[in-house]
């Protein structure tokens, strides 16, 4: 490996063209959809449950929206810095149920110190920081933090993004300068352009750059200018439901069937399936808050909870940290 041609292989699996082995890729073709049919059996009830589950949309919204929001950052330090642990260090479900309290756990604690600094409405405060999780770990391929450790690495990742985050909220939502509406509402579009750039997608174009001090300027350069150039455009409730879509077609059920098709069909199929299934969680769920007399104000608040959040969450919790148990058995 020469400074001018450097190997992708240490990226974060997820957004890695190549995470798949030939192996892997055939067991993947043979097993879905049946393995993600299997793996909504967990996701729908975990994600209805942090949806209604504390006493209607509306309560849920108000007791689980801030804890679920602050737990996600938790969950992406264990899933894609900590690849698990430490619930590899047990069997079968035990390894997800230990991840599971941890982040639980986390989640309740880093929502009581988010209300030190931001008050009672902190979910702005844990959305950005979650986000800016993401745009280190897939977009920054975790650098320059990656491969200096096993556990501190992720650790000191997710000190510095509630650094940042903070900082950024205190200096902007405080102050008056952004709305904290607008605030979330921007890095909920930012969080929409990372799931379609790193995980639809798995860092196509950017990975065929094989300079990586290039690779990351302009995966970075081209994710936060486009964010900028579809702020206004796109609303929270769309991008949560672009966010959850992506998750769910492309980690719950492996991009099936574009991983029967050569590459370039391949991700047309991906854009396409999550396009239709973003559509139809943005349609669907207002009328389902209607339904369910979620007051007007809460409406698009509980629509984003329940896709960016609570959907979005479940897939990752059984994809990345229960690893797809008991339907493929660690």
């Amino acid at each position: 490996m020469t400074s001018s041609e450097e190997l992708l292989d240490d990226r974060p699996a997820v957004c890695r063209p190549d995470a798949l082995s030939p192996a892997a890729l055939a067991e993947a073709r043979r097993a879905q959809p049946r393995r993600g049919l299997i793996g909504s059996a967990f996701v729908l009830p975990v994600a209805a449950l942090l949806a209604v589950g504390a006493g209607g949309p509306a309560r849920t919204l108000e007791v689980l929206g801030p804890p679920v929001t602050f737990a996600l950052p938790i969950v992406a330090m264990i899933a894609f810095w900590w690849e698990d642990w430490p619930g590899s260090l047990l069997r079968g479900g035990w390894s997800g149920l230990s991840d599971t309290v941890l982040v639980a756990a986390g989640g309740a604690g880093l929502t009581l110190l988010g209300r030190l600094v931001a008050g009672t409405a902190s979910v702005p405060l844990a959305a950005g920081i979650f986000t800016l999780m993401l745009q280190l770990t897939l977009v920054g391929e975790g650098r320059p933090l990656r491969g200096r450790g096993e556990r501190w690495p992720g650790v000191v990742a997710l000190a510095l993004c509630w650094v940042a985050g903070s900082a950024l909220y205190l200096g902007l939502v405080r102050t008056g300068v952004v709305p904290g509406e607008d605030y979330a509402a921007w890095f909920a579009g930012l969080g929409a352009w990372q799931m379609v750039f790193f995980v639809a997608l798995r860092g196509w174009p950017f990975a065929r750059i094989r300079r990586r001090a290039v690779r990351l300027a302009t995966a970075h350069g081209v994710v936060l200018a486009a964010a900028c150039a579809g702020y206004g455009w796109v609303e929270p409730p769309v991008a949560g439901a672009l966010i959850a879509s992506v998750l769910v077609v492309a980690m719950l059920f492996e991009a099936w069937p574009a991983i029967r098709l050569a590459p370039l069909p391949g991700r047309t199929v991906v854009l396409v399936l999550v396009a239709l299934l973003t559509a139809a969680l943005a349609s669907a769920l207002p009328q389902v808050a209607r339904w369910a007399a979620v007051p007007d104000p809460l409406a698009g608040a509980w629509a984003t909870h329940t896709t960016l959040n609570a959907l979005s969450l479940a897939v990752i919790l059984h994809v990345a940290v229960w690893r797809r148990w008991p339907a493929s058995p660690p």
